[in-house]
């Protein structure tokens, strides 16, 4: 993990500053961009480990590019947002985004949450994602709806957050905390056994839509991954 490197997009010096040396005092490598522009052209020219990503920044918004990533990529993002309103914080998720900070934070809260990211992302299968030609799931967001093979699955709002979320993270551990965040909020009083119910109940609408696939991989004690 000490060879991790990680893009920093922050344009507070003071922020970006407090930031870069806890990350680096951990062993981290860190590049910081102050624009969206050159968070860009770093992307292009050596994807880091993590991203870490101001929402608001001169040149545009952070969720645009977040947005824009998750096209063709499922490289780890970290928002961070001085406003901590919860409209920020669900419309990061919503994109994509893996983790939300809001401002102000500790250094190290951070520092934890993108170990925990790097961590999860190397236990992913090394296996390459299936290309988008192949992906049974026909998803509409606006419309609240997930086809499997061309037929609606009568999903549940929960069932569909869930499956929303892993599909959005194709090959990827999600915690049990990652899919209570994105999908009941951070501030949610549910707990691990209801991702557990809410799993068991999509895996038998699968099941049912498609009879002998598995779709949801289990992770002993880490998570769940289309």
């Amino acid at each position: 993990m000490s060879s991790a490197r990680i893009l920093l997009v922050e344009d507070d010096p003071a922020i970006a500053r407090s930031i870069i040396y806890t990350l680096e005092r951990d062993g981290l490598e860190v590049t910081h961009c102050l624009l969206l522009s050159d968070a860009r052209r770093q992307l292009a020219l050596r994807p880091p480990d993590v991203l870490v990503l101001d929402v608001g920044l001169p040149d545009g918004n952070g969720l645009d590019l977040c947005r824009e990533l998750r096209v063709h990529s499922s490289l780890p993002v970290l928002m961070l947002s001085a406003h901590g309103e919860e409209i920020d914080r669900v419309l990061g998720l919503e994109l994509g985004a893996d983790d939300y900070v809001s401002k102000p934070f500790s250094p190290r809260e951070l520092l934890a949450r993108v170990r925990g990211m790097l961590r999860r992302a190397r236990m992913q299968p090394a296996t390459p994602a299936p290309t988008v030609g192949a992906n049974p799931f026909d998803i509409d967001l606006a419309g609240q709806r997930i086809s499997l093979q061309g037929r609606p699955l009568p999903l549940t709002r929960r069932e569909f957050g869930l499956l929303a979320d892993l599909l959005r993270h194709p090959g990827r551990i999600r915690s049990r905390e990652d899919l209570l965040s994105a999908v009941w909020g951070a501030d949610s009083d549910s707990t691990d056994r209801t991702v557990d119910t809410h799993i068991k109940t999509l895996r038998a609408k699968l099941e049912e839509a498609a009879p002998g696939r598995e779709y949801i991989v289990t992770h002993r004690g880490m998570g769940y991954s289309i």
